[in-house]
């Protein structure tokens, strides 16, 4: 494995890794209904993965546009001999983009989804922090069954896989095509699991809820990281 390669893999499973250990709704509404609906630790278990797999598949549905875009831009001739170059800043340039986005979402109202046990049913609703009086505002709650679960994951992709995928696409590589996605599916599941296990047995090692406002100004810094290191230090 060469060195872009290390680099790429370790970009992916960092972002997955804070993405999904960031985000409480990422394991909570599984330790919830696990309590709630007295599951079994094996049931518990598998639907955390089932929606795990259909978070991953939503976010590789998008970066496969990323690598799609990076193929297409190997097919300009006049690029090719600069194309490395091109995909690097554009790794670089994208990454301090999202890392301004993620500093300028920190200083923003931030939502995130609740979830409350009313007898045996579960329940999930926005909440967002804001300068009422109440200081929070409160959204329609629904109720959470498996299927309800799996939809909130498929269409919560993780945006920063794209850009990993551009700059694969643009080198025609599917090595790191398939390095980019296995790794960011497989650190994605474990982490949901690692931190649903730890929940169940009721572990917090991690103050999520206050970490979940950084993690795209993270996910930015680690991009333009790994891009100025492919521009600067030759990765």
């Amino acid at each position: 494995m060469n060195t872009t390669l290390y680099a790429l893999a370790i970009t992916a499973i960092t972002i997955s890794f804070f993405h999904t250990a960031s985000g409480p709704d990422h394991y909570l509404p599984f330790i919830v209904l696990s309590k709630s609906k007295k599951w079994s630790l094996g049931k518990t278990i598998l639907w955390t993965i089932i929606c795990g797999l259909g978070h991953v598949f939503s976010s590789v549905i998008l970066g496969i546009i990323g690598v799609y875009l990076g193929w297409q831009l190997n097919k300009i001739s006049w690029l090719q001999d600069v194309r490395g170059n091109v995909s690097s800043w554009a790794l670089f340039i994208f990454g301090l983009g999202y890392l301004i986005y993620g500093i300028w979402k920190m200083s923003k109202k931030h939502s995130h989804k609740h979830f409350d046990v009313l007898g045996d049913e579960v329940y999930v609703h926005e909440h967002t922090h804001g300068k009422s009086a109440s200081g929070h505002h409160h959204h329609q709650k629904t109720k959470v069954t498996p299927l309800v679960l799996f939809a909130i994951f498929v269409m919560g992709p993780s945006e920063p896989l794209i850009p990993l995928l551009f700059f694969s696409g643009a080198h025609r590589s599917m090595a790191e095509v398939i390095t980019l996605i296995s790794t960011f599916t497989i650190t994605t599941v474990v982490t949901m699991v690692g931190m649903v296990l730890l929940g169940i047995s009721g572990y917090n090692l991690l103050n999520t809820e206050k970490l979940d406002r950084y993690v795209h100004a993270i996910s930015g810094a680690v991009l333009s990281i790994c891009g100025a290191g492919m521009l600067f230090l030759g990765w």
